[in-house]
């Protein structure tokens, strides 16, 4: 990467911080309905700079607890998590990176997306959207991780989160309304909670 290339990087990664300070500044608080908010992470694995993104995520983490973010999103910011040696909090996050969506790490090795016949969490989580996932297994910067993760998802231990949320998920698409339903979401929200 040239100077040029890192410093307009840069420049995009300020004017964005810049402009949610501007969006806090009118509403008392992050209105963001634009979603700057996870453009950074992009970024800032762009130029490698993991503490960085480690920063952006803390501030984005004080400042939105409330907010899932999205799959992608969560994804960055496992590898973040995993490139500051934060290992035990980066299988947390690959969990809801799953969760979130089950084709990604598929994609991300460049596997063929399987139909899992469940219901991705949100309408805009398909396997269409990661046509152009800029991340891959190949990734130099990313071998590592790359290593990491293909062990992480084939461990015991990620595998019976996985299973049990496929097998809620599974149930939830069918369950009418009453007693059990309500058991199920509860078990769902418990899961990442439970690790």
């Amino acid at each position: 990467m040239t100077p040029n290339q890192i410093e307009r990087i840069q420049t995009k990664i300020a004017k964005i911080k810049r402009e949610l300070a501007a969006d806090k500044k009118l509403w008392g608080g992050y209105h963001d309905s634009g979603g700057l908010r996870y453009l950074p992470p992009a970024s800032y694995l762009q130029l490698q700079d993991y503490k960085g993104a480690m920063r952006y995520f803390n501030w984005f983490h004080k400042n939105f607890n409330n907010d899932s973010g999205y799959s992608i999103f969560l994804f960055e910011w496992t590898i973040t998590l995993f490139k500051n040696n934060k290992r035990k909090e980066a299988e947390k996050r690959a969990l809801e990176t799953f969760f979130a969506n089950t084709v990604l790490f598929n994609k991300f090795f460049g596997k063929e997306l399987m139909d899992l016949e469940i219901s991705e969490h949100l309408h805009f989580e398909n396997p269409k959207l990661f046509n152009n996932l800029i991340y891959k297994h190949s990734d130099t910067d990313l071998l590592d991780f790359t290593a990491w993760l293909s062990e992480f998802i084939i461990s015991e231990k990620f595998n019976q989160y996985a299973k049990e949320f496929m097998e809620i998920e599974r149930r939830l698409n069918i369950e009418p309304v009453g007693v059990t339903r309500t058991q199920l979401v509860s078990r769902l929200a418990s899961l990442l909670v439970d690790y």
